[in-house]
């Protein structure tokens, strides 16, 4: 593929990715996982179906994957899912995608439900962002949208990443 621009031929580096309009990708998400601890009324129904763990990457597969964008010239990487931190050994597999050489920024996008057991391990495996979804600061309109989830426990989540040094985290 040779992109152009009004006709004339844009020039990259042998081997890096490229849209069909020539710009370099250096931006990825990647899900790790289609579960979540909430129910959320816009995402889920009460009633979910998961993928068959045969058809869910593995963690050495998502490694791969994330390794050979990082080689095609991706230097941020989300990690999203479902809620990606209720993945078995996700922690495993974000502190070796925090050591890819070439990757700047590691983000992780969380419900926050599980922010108080992992921020500190989060951040000492190279997550430098966060991305926290939370539905609502009033706590029965929180478990009206998400089903089950805790207000108070994703609050204590959030102090536990400041505390674990997390200053750009955004709050959605």
């Amino acid at each position: 593929f040779s992109p152009t621009m009004n006709g004339t031929p844009l020039s990259h580096a042998p081997g890096t990715l490229v849209d069909k309009y020539g710009r370099r990708i250096t931006y990825v998400r990647l899900s790790i996982t289609d579960r979540c601890d909430f129910r959320c009324t816009y995402c889920m129904a009460e009633e979910m179906t998961f993928l068959p763990r045969s058809e869910v990457m593995s963690r050495e597969e998502c490694l791969r994957v994330a390794g050979v964008f990082v080689g095609l010239g991706v230097n941020k990487l989300r990690i999203t899912g479902g809620e990606p931190l209720v993945r078995k050994e996700a922690l495993w597999l974000i502190e070796r995608l925090g050591a890819l050489p070439g990757l700047d920024n590691l983000v992780l996008t969380t419900n926050g439900s599980q922010l108080e057991r992992y921020a500190g391990s989060l951040r000492a495996a190279g997550v430098r962002r966060l991305n926290i979804s939370l539905d609502s600061l009033r706590a029965d309109r929180f478990k009206a949208i998400t089903r089950i989830g805790d207000l108070d426990k994703v609050l204590r989540g959030i102090a536990a990443a400041g505390a674990a040094g997390f200053s750009r985290t955004k709050l959605n």
